[in-house]
């Protein structure tokens, strides 16, 4: 048993592969669309995290409590992707997925009947949110498309 020849680890982080496909992320998010992208995802996380004291929604305790918590998963994936994005952009997908939630939630979260200004401006924050995340998302896959080198 002791002659049989010990297995070497291998890190996958280190395959060339990977690397370059980081470098492609990294290089995409420094342009200036990825750092606009970033940044429009980063304030509208922000904006939905102090939304329930900008539009007055405290009757609705679980919607303020859910835009707060919401809106500071924005901003620290918006934070990663804009200064990690090969590492963060396995994440960016779940950025479109909170801006369909932030849309549905006055209807979805109890109490029900949210007035006119909280549901414009859930389905105005959403929004905005899904678009910043998709267009995150399709960060590095235009540098693919371009032939490596983004804009």
């Amino acid at each position: 048993m002791a002659d049989q020849p010990t297995r070497a680890t291998y890190d996958i982080g280190q395959h060339p592969d990977i690397a370059a496909l980081r470098a492609r992320y990294d290089m995409a998010a420094q342009q200036p669309t990825g750092q606009s992208v970033s940044g429009v995802a980063f304030l509208s996380g922000l904006y939905l995290a102090i939304s329930p004291w900008v539009v007055g929604i405290f009757g609705h305790t679980t919607l303020a409590v859910n835009n707060l918590i919401t809106g500071i998963a924005v901003v620290l994936l918006a934070a990663g992707i804009a200064s990690a994005n090969g590492r963060f952009h396995s994440l960016a997908w779940t950025l479109p997925i909170i801006g369909v939630w932030t849309i549905i939630t006055p209807w979805v979260l109890p109490p029900h009947g949210a007035g006119a200004s909280t549901i414009i401006n859930q389905i105005i924050t959403g929004a905005v949110i899904l678009l910043a995340g998709l267009a995150c998302a399709s960060l590095g896959m235009m540098a693919k498309r371009r032939g490596g080198r983004p804009r």
